[in-house]
């Protein structure tokens, strides 16, 4: 079961990255050029809030069977158990927040190029989290286990 939650986890966040930069990239230029909000950019965020919220599910249940997350007086001394303890989960769930809201936010905005710019800013900083949480992890972005 924890080998394949691990492979799932791991292949789930090579669509979440691709999406979140495929809608910041695309929002960035919408905005820049002042370009109206369509539909293939409410999909673009779509794909990614579900590719987000799916590999948050995996990831809550890789955390409770993984036997890197350990709650003991010797969690906050050794790095990578204070990682996968709560470093990862605590800039991933702020990364998915960021996300979540900026659907919410993006669907609520009066015009389009207020859209793109809420879309580019929260998941940016979204990108920028899930980048820096990658950087941390000391393991780079592709898994050498997984190929």
């Amino acid at each position: 079961m924890y080998t394949g939650l691990l492979h799932t986890h791991s292949l789930l966040r090579y669509f979440v990255l691709l999406m979140l930069v495929i809608v910041v990239a695309g929002s960035l230029l919408k905005w820049a050029s002042n370009k109206p909000y369509g539909r293939l950019d409410d999909k673009a965020s779509l794909y990614l809030l579900i590719f987000t919220h799916l590999q948050l599910l995996a990831g809550l249940i890789l955390y409770i069977v993984s036997p890197f997350v350990q709650f003991n007086s010797g969690t906050m001394s050794e790095k990578m158990t204070r990682y996968w303890t709560i470093e990862h989960i605590t800039l991933m769930l702020l990364a998915i927040a960021l996300i979540t809201v900026a659907r919410i936010r993006t669907k609520k905005a009066p015009d389009d190029r207020t859209r793109h710019l809420r879309t580019w800013m929260l998941n940016g900083i979204a990108l920028l989290i899930v980048l820096i949480s990658i950087k941390m992890s000391g393991r780079g972005i592709i898994h050498p286990g997984l190929f």
